[in-house]
């Protein structure tokens, strides 16, 4: 299967060559949940003194990951954060004493075997920065051969976001530590880069990556994409970077591929050359509604009104806020929620930007079809939804949906196809925990 669809999205890199800014809010609240994966459990206690890099919350099982501070200063309360799936997970609130005092204990990791360049990934508390956040060390802990290809994702292909391309063009060297020790524990000699044609600053930066760091028995090329959304979706991207095909319902390792994205990768190179772990994110902060779009690093558990005041505030109030780019993003609820590991930009779209049209009948043009990656037929899956056939679901594959959106994006008649899939699929999965618990 050949991934020729996709849409054409406008780009809206407002923050593209800007310069980047520090930000150190007066209070943080660090989330002990990622995306996936069961949440931390929080190791310190109300009144604790902690610095940046403490160890405040302990990885809650294999698919988790460490939470550590990302300000000096006391913990002044532990409180139940809302996630992103609606359920809740613990969260430790510090209060800055302004002197981000680096925790004494903070050192680079011994790495001389593939056992332990696992355990430092795991360490690190690094988890997939592209949106995921799936625990980065769960990626790599396969059997010892079966990866033979790294692919990393500076697609970026969302609107507005730009994040990533500060990473491809200031933090080459953190992603040539991760890279040259893949190579040498995992036996992983074979990295593509993808990077989308219109980003030509990024193109630049990664082609001298290649050149400088090739060599050795490590082949590293740079794949330019066409400027297409969702170009960084991993089944589209393994295939345009690689050629190889992921089935439905397996993983890139099942063709002997990883992605990670750039960002992830120059995470693992930094805690590698000083041992400090993931406590702070670049994130674009951009939309109509602000008043001045800028890329800024902050500390993990900087609050989002916090990110905005910095930022200028607003030149209206935002319709919307979102965790992420306008494609594939989530809605904020509250603006007093905190910039978690894996958030990449926080949005404010103003009314005209984020207003939906009318919905009406489906016209039957095929358009929703015609455009998604995986040629899926969004506007039967609508149909069988609305029927809940469970086993017309399953024949129409579609819980392949990678929830992209480009079905509701290109759609006339404006349908939530892609809220539909997402409903279709949960259902789905319902249906089937219900069969199983009759057998």
């Amino acid at each position: 299967m050949a991934f020729l669809n996709g849409i054409h999205v406008p780009h809206r890199k407002n923050t593209a060559g800007k310069a980047v800014s520090r930000f150190v809010p007066e209070t943080v609240t660090v989330p002990m949940s990622v995306n996936i994966g069961a949440p931390a459990k929080p190791v310190v206690k109300v009144g604790d003194l902690v610095k940046v890099g403490t160890l405040i919350g302990e990885a809650g099982g294999f698919v988790s990951a460490p939470v550590h501070a990302s300000v000096s200063g006391k913990v002044s309360k532990i409180v139940d954060l809302l996630t992103s799936n609606g359920g809740t997970a613990p969260a430790v609130v510090i209060e800055s004493d302004g002197e981000m005092a680096i925790d004494e204990s903070i050192a680079p990791p011994v790495v001389d075997s593939r056992e332990s360049l696992l355990v430092a990934i795991k360490d690190s508390g690094v988890v997939g920065l592209g949106g995921a956040g799936f625990p980065t060390h769960v990626k790599f802990a396969v059997e010892e051969g079966r990866i033979q290809t790294l692919v990393i994702n500076g697609a970026e292909c969302e609107p507005y976001i730009t994040s990533d391309t500060v990473t491809m063009t200031t933090r080459t060297a953190d992603m040539a530590l991760a890279v040259k020790a893949l190579h040498k524990y995992f036996g992983i000699n074979e990295v593509v880069i993808g990077v989308e044609s219109h980003n030509k600053a990024a193109v630049a930066a990664m082609m001298d990556f290649m050149k400088e760091n090739a060599g050795d028995g490590l082949r590293i090329t740079v794949k330019v994409l066409p400027s297409v959304y969702p170009q960084g979706g991993e089944k589209v991207l393994v295939y345009h970077t690689t050629g190889k095909v992921i089935p439905t319902g397996k993983l890139p390792i099942d063709v002997g591929v990883v992605v990670c994205n750039c960002t992830t990768m120059a995470a693992i190179g930094e805690y590698l050359a000083t041992g400090k772990p993931l406590v702070e994110k670049c994130v674009t902060v951009d939309g109509g509604a602000v008043k001045e779009s800028q890329n800024v690093i902050v500390p993990v558990g900087t609050k989002i009104s916090d990110l905005f005041a910095f930022c200028g505030g607003f030149t209206e109030e935002p319709a919307e806020v979102l965790y992420g780019g306008p494609m594939m993003g989530v809605g904020v609820p509250d603006a007093e929620l905190p910039v978690m590991k894996n958030t990449n930009a926080i949005l404010a779209l103003t009314e005209k930007e984020s207003r939906l049209p009318k919905t009406t009948a489906c016209i039957r043009c095929g358009s929703c079809t015609n455009t998604c990656p995986f040629g899926l037929a969004p506007a039967s899956i609508a149909a069988a939804f609305k029927k809940r056939d469970a086993e017309r679901l399953e024949a129409l594959s579609v819980n392949t949906c990678m929830e992209c959106g480009c079905c509701s994006f290109v759609c006339p008649a404006n349908r939530p196809l892609v809220q539909t899939n997402k409903l279709a699929k949960a259902f789905l999965k319902e249906e089937k925990a219900k069969e199983e618990a009759k057998a």
